[in-house]
């Protein structure tokens, strides 16, 4: 028995944020102009109604699967964002879905909804279920900082420029056949504050400078260069594969310049790759499912998902359609 995906979905906000418009809304502080896209090669991204909750978002992905969710029985919301701290995000979403299954949140930065696929595949492999709901609803737009004190605070603010409002949705099956074939995870925990969303924790519960994305961009590329590639290239060496046996290849994109250099360093052909980021932005965890939708994929095929997260960690897993 194995786990195979059989849908996915996304929902983008239909309001969208230019990169040259985010360099206009900074306060406080005048960036060299065009830096935002010339640094990231993003020149959109979505962005959330005031409205709009991570539950709603991940709620709205699970409606466009298209398909019946009556028989789901079990519910994942694995997310970097999240509605409140208490209770479960993953309970306000089944009740906006209608659903009465057992339901539980996964958290693990940008690489929440491929750990949640994780779980759900090892739920199913145990037969303790056999139809799982695995969502994200990313609201990364309310930490970012838009009155900026000088330079520095900028560079340490600036990550937050990346991100992009975004939900998505997969669905999972017992299938006697097809389904996920390999995965692997790795971590670099002591890497863990080179990016942070402080506030809301024991932490810092209450103070509102604690409330914005901060990191180093250049700490956290050097962080997963020193990890090095060899978790996907042993992937590639475990199942006997190469990179022209998938369909697509889905990898986290948070920057051009640094997709590139690992496609290069990891020698993925160009034609595998899927560009969610220059249109899309960061979408933090939906980002591989909103690649999985946009990739020109067919039932039967390979696909390849290659997770990066803050923290900071690593993953990979192959899946037959």
């Amino acid at each position: 028995m194995k786990a195979r995906i059989t849908h996915t979905a996304v929902h983008l906000p239909k309001d969208t944020l230019a990169s040259d418009e985010v360099e206009r809304r900074i306060e406080g502080f005048r960036p060299p102009r065009g830096i935002v896209e010339r640094m990231t090669g993003i020149r959109r991204r979505h962005v959330a109604a005031p409205h709009e909750q991570a539950s709603d978002l991940a709620a709205a992905a699970a409606t466009n699967l298209g398909t019946d969710l009556s028989d789901v029985d079990l519910l994942i919301f694995a997310s970097a964002s999240q509605d409140m701290v208490e209770p479960a995000t993953a309970h306000i979403v089944a009740a906006k879905l209608g659903l009465s299954c057992p339901v539980f949140d996964v958290k693990n930065a940008c690489n929440s909804l491929l750990n949640g696929v994780q779980v759900a595949e090892a739920l199913i492999l145990t037969g303790a279920h056999r139809r799982v709901l695995v969502v994200t609803g990313e609201v990364p737009s309310r930490a970012i900082r838009w009155q900026v004190r000088d330079r520095a605070q900028f560079v340490d603010s600036f990550a937050g420029y990346t991100l992009s409002d975004s939900g998505a949705a997969v669905l999972l099956a017992a299938d006697p056949q097809r389904g996920i074939f390999y995965r692997d995870f790795s971590a670099d925990s002591t890497a863990w504050a080179i990016g942070t969303l402080p506030g809301g924790g024991t932490a810092h519960p209450r103070d509102p400078e604690y409330s914005y994305f901060r990191g180093d961009g250049r700490r956290l590329k050097e962080a997963f260069e020193l990890v090095g590639p060899t978790l996907f290239l042993n992937a590639l060496k475990q199942t006997d594969l190469t990179w022209d046996d998938f369909a697509m290849v889905a990898v986290h994109q948070v920057a051009l310049p640094y997709l590139h250099f690992l496609a290069r360093s990891l020698e993925i052909p160009e034609e595998k790759l899927v560009l969610s980021l220059p249109e899309h932005g960061n979408c933090a965890s939906a980002t591989l499912p909103l690649q999985l939708s946009m990739g020109g994929w067919r039932p039967g095929d390979r696909v390849a998902m290659l997770g990066l997260g803050g923290g900071i960690s690593l993953g990979v897993m192959f899946a037959e359609m």
